[in-house]
């Protein structure tokens, strides 16, 4: 290996090459340390190579990249740099590619293969230094990754170097994470950049804007073009429009995570002397690596970021507007070595109100696999390690129910199971970890790891959304990629635990994925194509689709709305299958259920899974404790509003719902959602013998919303929130509570004689008084009527005069008689 004898030695001048001395000394002195730098300044592969000439450094770097490109591009520019081929000092690790070698000193490997090295070399031994790049995409990995990285250095190894690299960085949150380390700023090679806005008129296709964008800046602009789109289907309609609009000279190229290496590498190199590229990039090209020649960014301000249902157990891709931080990296890729042009294809009052970053993905992703591994380190409470944002109770409480009912983790303890422990070796999510040991049990092994890898890598075997065609086409690839994916699963069915006999027969994709996804088995009801799942949501496959026609499906991937989501992969089952392999799921018996057509109670026989029903036969209605439970959950359905409230009921509600905001617990809270949480104790104890909505007596929901109060507190209820006020003439007025405060609507004359405000609760909460006129129209409102008497009569007394003559109007109503008549008795 060459030698590396400082900062300086052999390195070329890079922005980052100046800061270098700081980043040595911190760590001459200290374990930990931030460094800040805009893309292009050298970071990711300056900073590996000047550590390696460090006394302390004589075990490996290990540099984290969040994307396999960037992971090849990063070792690939360091070993030229050295002189050397990737494998030798510099080498890569990733998951269907390798190259290292006993003489690597530096391994950039992807965030999630490190995560698995900490979790099995805890003390990371023959490693000196960790180095997080580009952090600020904030990945799962990457959160998990640091965390794990400070909890081996504070325990095993003091010695142990932490450096966490970014583009843009909340350098505050993450410096309290780290106890205060050096902060490093690298501020980069500056050559200005021009910010356009072209604002996308209102219903053109992005793809429309984004190519016309590219077409104008090719004309009047020199240099190569760098276009950033959400995702594959906008760079791939966006290529269609460009096709045919340039010469020779100019060659578009996509880039994003589903190509080959060698396509990949096609976009990132430089384009020939003579020559222009047009790249069309999803968010990969933001940072991490380098695109020679652009000068042009055109930005589409759009990203794609997956977003995860706890309830459904669906990740969605969802298109959102991109970050301010990210906007800037994007511009910045157009000044890397000359002047730049920015063009944005939005207005420019909206950069204001993007968000400064972009969410961190460990507050909207699975947790499932986080779950698996923190239970592996032995933690139960994830505040136990120092996560710059911990993973959200609600989200990780439903991925430990998940991986119990995978059997992956104890229910009582919480801890791995030996089901659990193979499931976290198999490298594999969860789901997919189960389906392939649970298929070796029947001897279909390999055929589930393949299926398994097949669904963990995008791309492989086209983009068919039948798996059983995907699956044959993986099979008989025979691409470099493939082989590779094929050779995974190969290692991931060494690994299993051999079934006494192999199977005979070559299993369907859909029974496979019995075992991953049996919440996401699909009955088809509407019409072709739609569907409805086990847990309740829906889904549709184009008509023309011809899974289309399939009686059952499972899905074992989903994008949109989870209520109507399309189905991206799935594969045909039979009903036979289901209900023998998922024979433990399956519920058998007789059942109450509310039939929400007819707002009734009915009963049947029934064999199903979740809300699929393959099987029923009706029985007698059912009565009693069981058909109110019934109507209860119908009620969850249909919401609050369904229940016939009499008017008492609702004022009820409405004076309960006053004591809770004023005077808070232990009086209830009357909302809808609390009522409909508590359902179980208002309202079926009262509901004995009904069947139906329509057969509810008003008088029982008022009975059960007083039966929320606690006994002692039931007397005090009339006194604290009255239901009537009764005015000095002796009659009665309700009170309203419908709103912040109660208020009374009341003839003013009817408060003659009234020298103090009224008020409830006590006397500590006056009343709102709205004073009417003899027509009962509003003229005054007010909390002083003390106040008012003594201010403002005067003026309204003169204007009443005029319009009410024959009506008594005194002077001094404080002291008059008041009357409910034109005018009191005897005047």
């Amino acid at each position: 290996m060459p030698a590396i004898e400082g900062a300086d030695a052999g390195l070329p001048e890079l922005p980052v090459k100046a800061v270098l001395p700081q980043i040595l000394s911190a760590f001459a002195s200290g374990r930990r340390a931030i460094l800040s730098a805009p893309p292009g300044a050298g970071k990711t592969t300056l900073v590996p190579l000047a550590l390696l000439g460090e006394a302390w450094c004589d075990g490996k770097i290990v540099l984290l990249e969040p994307r396999r490109l960037a992971a090849r591009a990063a070792a690939a520019r360091m070993a030229e740099l050295l002189g050397e081929q990737v494998g030798q000092t510099v080498g890569y690790r990733m998951r269907l590619d390798t190259r290292i070698s006993a003489k690597t000193r530096i391994e950039v490997v992807t965030e999630g293969v490190f995560a698995r090295m900490v979790l099995e070399e805890p003390d990371l031994a023959g490693v000196s230094a960790v180095l997080f790049d580009e952090f600020h995409e904030r990945s799962l990995d990457a959160d998990f990754g640091l965390a794990l990285a400070l909890d081996v250095q504070s325990g095993l190894r003091e010695d142990l170097r932490i450096l966490v690299m970014s583009a843009t960085l909340d350098i505050e949150r993450v410096a309290v994470l780290l106890d205060h380390p050096p902060a490093i700023v690298s501020e980069g090679r500056s050559f200005p950049i021009e910010i356009r806005h072209r604002d996308r008129p209102p219903g053109e296709r992005l793809e429309e804007s984004v190519a016309r964008a590219v077409i104008e800046a090719q004309r009047s602009e020199a240099g190569s073009i760098l276009a950033f789109l959400p995702g594959q289907g906008e760079i791939l309609r966006t290529a269609e429009r460009l096709e045919g609009r340039f010469g020779e000279e100019t060659v578009v190229v996509p880039l994003y995570g589903n190509l080959t290496q060698t396509e990949q590498d096609l976009a990132i190199r430089p384009a020939p002397p003579g020559r222009r590229k047009i790249v069309l990039a999803t968010s990969i090209a933001e940072t991490s690596i380098t695109i020679d020649g652009v000068r042009i960014v055109i930005d589409s301000g759009l990203q794609r970021l997956p977003v995860f249902e706890a309830s459904t157990g669906i990740t969605r891709l969802e298109t959102v507007r991109v970050s301010r931080a990210s906007a800037e990296q994007r511009a910045g890729r157009a000044g890397r070595t000359e002047p730049g042009i920015a063009v944005r294809l939005w207005h420019p009052g909206q950069t204001a109100s993007l968000a400064a970053f972009t969410p961190p993905q460990i507050l909207s992703t699975d947790l499932s696999q986080l779950a698996l591994d923190l239970a592996f380190w032995g933690v139960r409470d994830a505040g136990a390690l120092r996560f710059l944002d911990p993973p959200p109770a609600p989200a990780l409480a439903e991925a430990r129910a998940l991986l119990v009912q995978l059997g992956a983790l104890d229910p009582k303890q919480q801890s791995l199971t030996e089901r659990g422990r193979l499931m976290r070796r198999l490298a594999l999510p969860p789901r997919l970890a189960a389906m392939v040991i649970a298929a070796a049990e029947e001897g279909l092994g390999t055929q589930a790891c393949e299926l398994a890898v097949l669904l963990t890598e995008q791309g492989l075997g086209g983009s068919e959304i039948d798996l059983n065609e995907r699956l044959r086409r993986f099979r008989a690839e025979r691409s470099q990629r493939a082989q590779a994916a094929r050779s995974l699963a190969e290692r991931i069915a060494r690994a299993l635990p051999k079934a006494s006999e192999p199977a005979a027969s070559m299993p369907s994709a859909g029974r496979l994925l019995l075992h991953a996804f049996p919440d996401r088995v699909a009955l088809q009801r509407g019409g072709r194509g739609r569907y409805v799942m086990a847990n309740g949501r829906g889904a549709e496959l184009p008509e023309t689709e011809r899974l289309a026609a399939s009686p059952m499906l499972v899905i074992a991937d989903l994008t949109g709305r989870a209520e109507k989501g399309r189905i991206v992969s799935a594969a045909e089952v039979d009903r036979r299958e289901v209900l023998e392999d998922l024979e433990p799921s399956i519920i058998r018996g007789e059942e109450c259920f509310f039939d929400r057509q007819s707002r009734q109670v009915r009963a049947r026989r029934v064999t199903r899974l979740g809300a699929l029903v393959f099987e029923e036969a009706p029985l007698p209605r059912p009565a009693g404790e069981d058909a109110a439970r019934a109507l209860a959950g119908g009620l969850r359905d249909l919401g609050i509003g369904a229940l016939p409230f009499s008017r008492d009921a609702h004022h009820l509600r409405q004076r309960l719902g006053f004591l809770y905001r004023t005077a808070g617990k232990p009086w209830p809270d009357v909302s809808d959602q609390a009522l409909l949480t508590r359902l179980e104790e208002w309202f079926v104890p009262f509901q004995a013998g009904v069947t139906s909505l329509d057969g509810i007596n008003p008088g029982s929901l008022t009975e059960g919303l007083r039966s929320l109060v606690p006994h002692e507190l039931q007397r005090q209820i009339d006194a604290l929130a009255p239901t009537h006020f009764e005015a000095p003439t002796g009659q009665r007025h309700p009170i309203r509570y419908d709103g912040e405060e109660p208020v009374l609507a009341i003839r003013v004359q009817e408060m003659f004689g009234l020298k103090a405000h009224p008020s409830i609760a006590d006397g500590r909460l006056p009343l709102l008084l709205e004073l009417t006129s003899p027509a009962h129209r509003p003229i005054q409102t007010t909390r002083d009527l003390p106040g008012f008497w003594a201010g403002s009569w005067k003026d309204i007394r003169a204007e009443m005069r005029g319009r009410y003559p024959k009506h008594f109007w005194p002077e001094d109503p404080a002291e008059a008689i008041p009357t409910h008549r034109a005018k009191p008795r005897g005047t």
